[in-house]
């Protein structure tokens, strides 16, 4: 940081990191099934660094940092209203809401019990049920049943500390896709996208003592209002528009993962 540059709120400096790849949101085979899912345009993974400790149960002093920071304002990219045009934050956010996501799977297997439920065939075919509306989403398919409709038999294969699992909120948000989403037959194209983001987003490191892999990066959903209301994500609430902040505390960086609802790009 230059002498004599002001510091940002709770001592954090922050900075655009434009360098940083997504090799996840830019690699062919999943811009097409993003195009598919009809989120393509529409989701956009941005990293930042910072230069101070970064100390979870100081979250919201962390969050309330970065929103106030001069170089996030410039960048962090969301989605307009209207027509749909990537713009930066260009407004003084006055609250903000971070919730704790856990993040602990280190396994796929995570999702083994879709098959031996039943909720997907031994070749991978996600298996078809009559059609119900859990509004706005159209559930053809058990996946659905099980990811929405809290009365259905299977519902509880997955706990609510499994839901609240980052793995299964990406799996979910992928599955459930835009406005116009044309959902898959098959399971994989849902497995494989989200081990990628999952992979891209989250650190891991070996625990010098136990030798084995651990998590080091801590998530939060976000959430930001300025005078007016909701500014961040948007304006517009829905359980398809979200932010999650990745935070690496041993690199200092935070990747923001960012999809606003509504028509993805066709073409």
């Amino acid at each position: 940081m230059a002498a004599g540059e002001p510091r940002g709120l709770g001592n954090y400096y922050f900075r655009y990191l434009p360098q940083r790849p997504f090799p996840l949101l830019t690699a062919q085979e999943t811009t097409s099934r993003l195009r598919q899912w009809s989120m393509l345009g529409r989701i956009k993974a941005q990293a930042f660094g910072f230069d101070q400790t970064f100390q979870a149960y100081r979250k919201d002093e962390f969050v309330m940092a970065f929103f106030k920071d001069p170089n996030v304002i410039a960048n962090l990219q969301l989605l307009s209203d209207s027509p749909g045009q990537w713009i930066t934050l260009g407004t003084e956010v006055e609250k903000i809401e971070a919730v704790n996501v856990p993040c602990t799977q280190l396994s796929m297997g995570f999702f083994n019990r879709l098959y031996d439920e039943d909720i997907v065939r031994d070749s991978g075919h996600i298996v078809k049920c009559l059609d119900s509306f859990c509004d706005p989403f159209l559930i053809s398919d058990e996946l659905r049943k099980v990811l929405l409709m809290e009365d259905s038999e299977k519902y509880e294969i997955f706990s609510q500390p499994d839901r609240d699992e980052f793995l299964f909120r990406l799996f979910k948000h992928l599955c459930l896709g835009g406005a116009l989403c044309q959902y898959e037959d098959v399971l994989n194209p849902y497995l494989e996208t989200t081990k990628l983001i999952y992979k891209d987003l989250v650190s891991v490191r070996k625990n010098p003592q136990t030798k084995k892999i651990q998590i080091t990066s801590s998530v939060f959903k976000v959430i930001a209002y300025d005078s007016a209301g909701i500014c961040y994500p948007s304006t517009k609430s829905h359980e398809q528009t979200f932010s999650y902040f990745v935070v690496d505390p041993i690199k200092r960086h935070v990747n923001v993962l960012y999809h606003c609802y509504g028509v993805g790009e066709m073409s």
